[in-house]
């Protein structure tokens, strides 16, 4: 066998002197699976527990990684999952509270993809000591600053999840940075054709096909998941969309350094250091960054070196391995006391609400992925300006006014849910930069 070297040799030796990183995991869906399945496969991690209000869901997906029915316990409190950890068993629980509280936890994924669910998940393993990989983008893009104040708080890591498309990009992002490009754009490859007035009863064969849900299906077809992604990378680097809505040019591997580039440079962008997509050939599945050269000598190398003519260069990551990658961040985390990404203090673009469908005064809204709307990114000033409603705080939203279909949902026709845990915390984050920018302003007038 081969000697294993850099963190697969951390893991190891952490294994023999104190035991394998136990990983717990919130929600057991489509990327949950995938989780589990992963977990049994790597060395030094174990899986300890999962939460899931479909029991069975979870059970099954153990089953899948190979272990016996014998090996699952279901449990009802945090010493159920001690006991069976100690017992080399995994726990199922329907209670993420008892998750959060085990003592043999190390750290907790969540996998929900319900930004309410993420929240109330994130906010109860750090109560108790847990590090956080929130691989719920919803959650993070609509509070994840205040989650990053509370894990600094409580002494443990908060961070994205590796494997999805923002981790990756940021991996460019922070290589580019450090060789002293500069950075022109960066962003994903759209990996599922794109339809902004997808419905889900369209999608049910090919979903089923591909073994996930069509609700889930429909947030990528739509752009939400893209417009969701680009907006987690501007919050992490402080690069903004250059357009609302971006450009999402149909920009194939070869050309897209000269596509995404400057208007002064022959590309379609009116500045530098932007977030955008690509639904042109050979981009997807990977995330890419445009950079430019600092030297003429440093040109002339990346063009020998068969990088493009220039004057900007295409860095691809020609993959991302989605949930089989997210162990890596809960590794790190543990081990190294390190995130792969973490929102910045003051966000710098917003992921905000559009109706794919008339909606009328009275209408309860959906979750993401159904009828009711999709997700739109705009710059953080702008999306302010217009009172626009964040993407997180869409579901269980009551209309208030009409909409036609592809007007934004504002705090003008409709009003969040205020029962929610992340509206209630959102409101709070709102409050306080009004209060900031007011600051500022009578800063600059004095």
């Amino acid at each position: 066998m081969n000697t294993f070297v850099g963190l697969a040799a951390e893991l190891q030796a952490r294994a023999a002197a104190e035991g394998p990183i136990t990983i717990a995991l919130a929600g057991a869906g489509q990327m949950g699976t995938d989780i589990v399945v992963q977990i049994g496969l790597m060395p030094g991690v174990r899986l300890g527990a999962v939460s899931e209000i479909r029991p069975q869901q979870a059970i099954d997906a153990i089953l899948m990684s190979g272990r016996e029915r014998g090996d699952v316990v279901q449990a009802h409190s945090a010493n159920d999952i001690d006991r069976a950890i100690e017992q080399n068993r995994i726990a199922v629980t329907e209670d993420y509270r008892a998750l959060c509280s085990a003592g043999h936890i190390d750290v907790v994924i969540d996998a929900t993809g319900n930004p309410n669910v993420g929240t109330l998940v994130a906010l109860e393993a750090m109560k108790h000591g847990k590090h956080v990989v929130m691989l719920n983008v919803e959650a993070d893009i609509t509070i994840g600053r205040f989650l990053k104040e509370e894990a600094d708080k409580a002494g443990v890591i908060f961070t994205g999840a590796a494997g999805d498309e923002p981790a990756c990009a940021l991996e460019l992002i922070s290589f580019a940075q450090s060789c002293g490009f500069d950075i022109v754009a960066a962003g994903k490859g759209k990996n599922n054709p794109l339809k902004f007035d997808a419905m889900p009863e369209d999608y049910e064969a090919e979903a089923l096909a591909r073994n996930m849900s069509a609700r889930m299906l429909v947030e990528f077809v739509d752009g939400s998941k893209t417009m969701i992604e680009m907006v987690a990378i501007a919050n992490a680097t402080g690069l903004k969309p250059d357009v609302p809505g971006m450009h999402g040019p149909a920009a194939g591997r070869d050309e897209l350094a000269q596509v995404l580039c400057t208007k002064e440079d022959g590309g379609i962008l009116n500045k530098a250091g932007v977030v955008d997509y690509s639904i042109g050939k050979g981009v997807a599945p990977g995330v890419f960054c445009i950079v430019k050269p600092r030297h003429g000598r440093v040109s002339e190398r990346m063009t020998d070196l068969k990088m493009g003519p220039g004057p900007c260069y295409s860095l691809l990551r020609p993959y991302h391995l989605t949930s089989l990658e997210v162990p890596l961040s809960a590794a790190r985390a543990v081990l190294r006391r390190q995130a792969d990404m973490v929102p910045l203090a003051h966000p710098v673009a917003e992921c905000v609400t559009v109706a794919k469908r008339d909606l009328a005064p009275g209408q309860t809204l959906e979750a993401i992925g159904l009828h009711d709307y999709r997700g739109f990114a705009m710059t953080w000033e702008d999306a302010r300006a217009e009172g626009a409603i964040p993407l997180g705080l869409a579901e269980k939203a009551r209309v208030t006014q009409p909409i036609r279909a592809g007007e934004k949902l504002t705090y003008a026709n409709c009003t969040p849910d205020d029962s929610l845990i992340v509206t209630q915390i959102r409101k709070r984050l709102d409050q306080s930069d009004a209060r900031f920018m007011g600051a500022e302003r009578q800063a600059r007038s004095a």
